[in-house]
């Protein structure tokens, strides 16, 4: 799965680029706010369908589109894999004062659905950080971009999950504006209904992310141990806001509180559905009261651990971004295992490394067959590195060989 070629019009500061990728590496340098991650983004937006930095869609939009007759935004990328050749496109267009999205693979119109998968790609920003010090969204964020990458079975359950879950948390919202008693009949029937709807998807969703993270979990100690010299082992913990079955109530509640950790399990989804039912069942009253849905796969989070210690409160930034990085690249492993390994899209990752985190990451591109990294430094690289990969200089939005 390799990316050979990106075109953009109108994406954030670059008003119109032709670029072509002819080798494993790629090494884009420039000063800061000059579109270096802009262009990662693009590419990751080729990869999810989504934007990574805009709270709403329409901000990835140059200010330059407005010159347009119809002002739109066009992403399009040239994509070897399995030996077939696809063009995949994602285009924004303004429908009064809303941008609307379409894609296409093969000039074809198709769902955004159909685009994820088709070309995988981890990317790293130095705001990942995030995902260990950040909230629980975050890393509930990164399983479903990670997994919906991998599954398509996955993204088909989420997106069933969040309708439902949508719907009943008007139900809820209704029923607490009318004082509703939880347990008259009228009210219990219509909870039941879509507690059923939601134990279904949030089940699926539930399993995959257990498996997922188990398999994350050991490559990614691997990686960090090489990260921090052998002097650190970190370890993953899922964490599911309700017991999904396998451990009785009391272990549940000293994994979660970091008091134990269980053995790897398979979860069974009818157990999980089963469980999570009994879950909705005995807190209506609760979330009745409340409004919104208490429990599900909305409120799980992953926990970071190194050397026994959580490195969300506890962990250095040092530690904290080595864990980050740890476990994007346990995620190329991953993708790699699943039949076709991901291209890696790096931001000026070097930076804020020490030397023994930067040959260890260096170490690991020999195993992609593609890399996209960024920096505002060549120092940064080794001229044999350099020597190796594609070298652009990215300015104001212009992009240019400098080989």
């Amino acid at each position: 799965m390799l990316l050979s070629r990106l075109t953009l019009h109108h994406f954030r500061n670059y008003q119109h680029l032709e670029l072509s990728f002819d080798t494993p590496l790629t090494l884009l340098q420039g000063q800061n706010a000059q579109g270096k991650t802009n262009l990662l983004e693009a590419i990751f937006m080729l990869a999810t369908s989504k934007a990574v930095h805009a709270g709403q869609e329409r901000e990835i939009v140059g200010w330059r589109a407005d010159e347009e007759p119809i002002p739109y935004c066009r992403i399009v990328g040239g994509v070897h894999q399995d030996g077939r050749q696809l063009e995949l496109e994602v285009l924004l267009t303004q429908r009064g004062d809303l941008y609307t999205k379409q894609v296409k693979i093969n000039g074809a119109a198709r769902r955004a659905l159909d685009l994820v998968g088709l070309l995988r790609a981890v990317l790293f920003l130095p705001a990942d950080i995030q995902l260990v010090d950040g909230g629980p969204g975050e890393r509930r964020h990164y399983l479903d971009v990670a997994l919906c990458q991998l599954d398509r079975g996955y993204c088909r359950a989420l997106a069933a999950f969040q309708q439902v879950l949508q719907q009943r948390n008007s139900l809820l919202k209704r029923l607490r504006e009318q004082a509703a008693n939880p347990a008259a009949p009228a009210v219990a029937a219509q909870l039941a209904f879509w507690d059923e709807k939601l134990a279904q998807q949030g089940a699926a969703i539930v399993v995959r992310r257990q498996a997922f993270l188990q398999e994350l979990a050991p490559l990614a100690a691997e990686r960090h141990r090489e990260l921090s010299g052998q002097r650190e082992a970190l370890s993953l913990h899922y964490l599911p806001s309700f017991n999904p079955g396998a451990l009785s109530d009391a272990e549940f509640e000293r994994a979660r509180d970091g008091l134990w950790v269980p053995p790897p399990c398979v979860l069974d989804p009818a157990g999980v559905s089963a469980a999570y039912l009994r879950k909705l069942a005995s807190r209506r009253s609760r979330e009745v009261a409340a409004g919104v849905t208490l429990y599900g796969p909305q409120r799980d989070d992953l926990r970071f651990e190194a050397n026994g210690r959580d490195l969300r409160p506890y962990g250095s930034r040092g530690q904290q971004r080595s864990a980050a990085l740890a476990l994007k690249l346990a995620e190329v492993q991953v993708m790699a295992a699943a039949g076709s390994a991901p291209l890696l899209l790096l931001d000026d990752v070097m930076s804020e490394l020490d030397a023994q985190r930067r040959s260890t990451l260096l170490a690991v591109l020999d195993d992609v067959p593609q890399a996209i990294l960024t920096t505002t430094d060549w120092e940064d690289f080794s001229p044999t590195f350099r020597a190796r990969a594609h070298c652009f200089h990215v300015a104001s939005g212009i992009v240019t060989s400098i080989r």
